[in-house]
């Protein structure tokens, strides 16, 4: 037992050496996760700011004046175009010059006096439907704040008051960069040890490792150790930086964060060893992650939500470790949920993590014969 456990950490201090002398390794392991949260938290939102909007005015009121400026005092608009007919009106949102079209018919102000419905129309290019939709929805709430201000309800009225739990300002980067978090810590802990064995073939080095007095079982521990801690420590930075830089607030308890990435990385560690065993190459090891990482992301509910999903896709959720991941991730950062729920989620990462582990072992002793 104890010549056992002298033959792994020989074989984990290897593993530390051979990643930090790597260049491209030190490059996954320092500056990638942090570029990538860095360039990851200020592109990727499906936020629309910085409309552009075009305004064909026919009525020329005080009533259509005051209605614009509603428009023009938020901050999701940026340039105004004013036009004179609807043909140039239409040609601004044909060639996508604008993104939004605001149309006042002749006697706005007319029927605003009188308390008459009335109506202004709203062009949205669905060319584009996520920004057509927000942006035709940031339209639709400032047209019913003017409304609610020139024709106030009075006596009975119900009155809609809507609060937001755990993330009162609806703020995109707390949503997006708790999930970057997931998706960078599985993606380094993938490339970690989807190199390791094809970097010996490599070298040259394999063969030596095969005929070495460490066992299968030996190796996979060996060289699963070492990506399994360089990924906490990671996970633990970007979280510093998550909440320190981007001040998302962490509700949660730290320990259980590790806890759940722990488990959640070991079933990761499983899969990343299947596709090194089977990978001649480190080029080709790139490429199977690559290639695994899509679909997980996809259907880990960041997209869309999995209840949205067809029948069939959410059954094989059940099997993707990102979403049990990224379930417990949300929850410690915006909920603070209890060790009980982050348990729940664990469960089927277990599962997960002996089913990968056992197809990497059972793949690397066929390989190694």
């Amino acid at each position: 037992m104890i010549a056992s456990l002298r033959r792994i950490l020989a074989l984990i201090k290897k593993e530390f050496i051979m990643i930090w002398l790597d260049p491209k390794s030190r490059g996954v392991i320092i500056a990638t996760p942090l570029l990538q949260l860095f360039i990851f938290a200020n592109t990727v939102t499906m936020e629309v700011k910085n409309i552009d909007l075009a305004i064909l005015d026919l009525d020329r009121t005080v009533e259509s004046r005051e209605l614009i400026s509603h428009f023009e005092g938020s901050d999701h608009f940026r340039e105004f175009s004013y036009f004179e007919n609807e043909q140039s009106f239409r040609d601004a949102i044909d060639i996508q010059a604008v993104q939004l079209g605001l149309k006042i018919k002749d006697g706005f102000g007319r029927d605003v006096q009188a308390k008459i419905p009335t109506e202004v129309l709203i062009v949205a290019d669905g060319r584009s439907t996520n920004t057509a939709a927000l942006a035709a929805g940031y339209a639709n709430l400032i047209i019913a704040n003017y409304s609610a201000t020139v024709s106030p309800v009075t006596g009975s009225a119900v009155n809609i008051v809507v609060r937001n739990w755990f993330n009162p300002n609806l703020e995109y980067q707390w949503f997006i960069l708790t999930i970057i978090v997931c998706m960078l810590s599985v993606v380094m802990t993938l490339i970690l040890t989807s190199l390791s064995i094809a970097r010996e073939r490599e070298l040259g080095t394999f063969d030596q490792l095969v005929v070495s007095p460490l066992s299968s079982a030996e190796i996979l521990i060996g060289k699963t150790i070492p990506p399994l801690i360089i990924a906490l420590g990671i996970t633990v930075l970007m979280t510093g930086a998550v909440t320190t830089i981007y001040t998302v607030p962490f509700h949660g308890s730290l320990l259980l964060l590790l806890f759940s990435t722990l488990i959640a990385l070991t079933s990761i560690i499983g899969v990343g060893l299947f596709i090194s065993s089977i990978c001649k190459t480190q080029q080709q090891a790139m490429l199977s992650v690559m290639t695994f990482m899509a679909p997980i992301t996809l259907t880990a509910g960041y997209i869309s939500p999995i209840e949205d999903m067809p029948v069939f896709l959410q059954y094989l959720t059940y099997a993707n470790p990102m979403r049990w991941y990224v379930a417990s991730t949300k929850g410690l950062f915006l909920k603070g949920i209890a060790y009980d729920m982050v348990l729940q989620n664990c469960y089927p990462l277990i599962i997960i993590a002996i089913i990968t582990l056992t197809l990497a072992a059972w793949t690397f002793t066929l390989k190694r014969e």
